[in-house]
């Protein structure tokens, strides 16, 4: 209701405000950016001193160490002892060895093959067996199938075929996890993630053009190791609002991102996700400005473990550092290093006057060529907010580079076509929350 009579508040504002007035609130907002200091963070946070942000070599601890003092340096206050809320994850890791040779010929870890997140430890000389799709339409075959000692071999399987394994019979499916190896052949790209457990073998995704199809040996060399509980982290402060300070609005970008393949291959993360820290972190300054002081509380979220599985942030939900019925209303920073088709908001048919209001910003500013409202989506750090009631929105810009969760995702080649458009946008947003 209070948030209704805000739209319709900022619609007279709009309605006097006019194309001039817009374009000058643009340029104040713009203003307030350094574009090279943006370019610095997402380079530094996307180098390979980061670790691709993940759990090798305490990628994460140093992508934290670094927001910690950004926050520090933007004079946000902490909520908690250093800004970090601590909790443990389980999570599998590629910290050694990756190497993978077919024949005659050696693959090249990230460009030509990854891990699957769960594969297991191993160092596998094997011949290759072709899994047998009958098995799916032809029950009679099972019992070979069951007789065939798999330990002696690398099985490769298309994808699709990968992916309807689970309508196999359960005996069937706990056999092909005896196998020496395993290798599922890709028809696209190689789309990397994490995961929370470990299979008892090596179990690699080959780009399928890559794999040469007279090889009859496999020789792979993988370091997995699994780390139950391993320590990591939220980054959290704040700046107390002017009049009501016991009234939030909380901007939150997950920090982490997939770490590493091995002791050469990296996942940089320049998009997914520097881009959001950046955009954070520019907003953190912006409004540390004492004229540019909201009256309500701003929180400042770096979420870690997002790509594990929301972890970071279903842990805060869970453990909220301040209580979550006084929050106002909860920006999702995620994917905004592009923009030359405009910007997606996730919630936006569920939270329809606030969607109005910012469609209405958009409009009077001129800022991004489309705001396309989404439904519920659990794809970013917004979701366990929104399912505890938060009203939240998850903005990601769309158009440019495709790169993601690859290792092509880098720096140099991120546009921020819209950058300071989001930026201008997100700011005067807030504002009139």
């Amino acid at each position: 209701m209070a948030l209704l009579s805000c739209g319709r508040r900022y619609q007279r504002v709009v309605t006097s405000v006019g194309t001039a007035g817009a374009v000058l609130a643009l340029a104040t907002a713009a203003a307030a950016q350094d574009m090279v200091r943006v370019r610095q963070t997402i380079q530094r946070l996307s180098s390979p001193a980061f670790h691709g942000r993940g759990y090798v070599h305490q990628g994460d601890h140093i992508a934290a160490d670094y927001l910690r003092a950004q926050f520090s340096a933007s004079g946000l206050q902490p909520l908690s002892t250093n800004y970090t809320q601590a909790f443990p994850l389980p999570i599998n890791t590629f910290p050694g060895r990756a190497s993978l040779q077919v024949g005659s010929q050696r693959l090249t870890p990230g460009i030509d093959f990854i891990a699957d997140p769960s594969s297991g430890t191993g160092h596998v000389k094997g011949n290759i067996l072709a899994f047998d799709t009958l098995l799916f339409s032809h029950p009679e075959r099972h019992s070979a199938f069951l007789a065939t000692d798999l330990c002696r071999w690398v099985l490769v399987l298309q994808q699709h075929d990968a992916a309807r394994l689970n309508q196999l019979p359960v005996a069937l499916q706990a056999h092909v996890l005896t196998a020496a190896a395993r290798v599922t052949l890709l028809p696209s790209k190689l789309t990397a993630s994490l995961a929370s457990q470990q299979d008892p073998q090596p179990h690699l995704q080959v780009l399928a053009s890559k794999w040469p199809a007279k090889a009859r040996t496999v020789i792979v060399h993988l370091d997995a190791v699994f780390q139950p509980a391993y320590p990591t982290q939220n980054v959290i402060g704040y700046l107390p609002g002017r009049t009501q300070p016991d009234s939030f609005l909380v901007v939150t970008a997950h920090y982490d991102h997939l770490g590493r393949l091995g002791r050469s291959t990296y996942f940089p993360g320049a998009n997914d996700n520097a881009s959001g820290v950046a955009m954070l972190l520019e907003l953190a300054r912006h409004f540390s400005q004492p004229q540019n002081r909201p009256d309500y509380s701003l929180v400042f979220i770096g979420f870690g473990a997002e790509e594990a599985g929301l972890v970071g942030s279903r842990y805060f939900v869970e453990h909220p550092l301040f209580p979550l019925e006084r929050i106002h209303f909860l920006v999702n920073l995620d994917l905004v290093g592009t923009g030359s088709q405009g910007a997606t908001v996730v919630n936006g048919k569920i939270f329809e006057p606030q969607f109005q209001l910012l469609t209405q910003l958009n409009s009077a500013g001129h800022y991004l060529p489309s705001l396309v409202a989404r439904g519920r989506a659990a794809n970013s750090d917004h979701y366990f907010f929104s399912e505890h009631g938060v009203p939240s929105f998850f903005l990601y810009t769309k158009g440019g580079p495709t790169a993601y969760h690859d290792v092509q995702d880098q720096a140099d080649a991120l546009p921020l076509t819209a950058f300071q458009q989001v930026f201008a946008l997100l700011s005067e947003f807030l504002l009139h929350l």
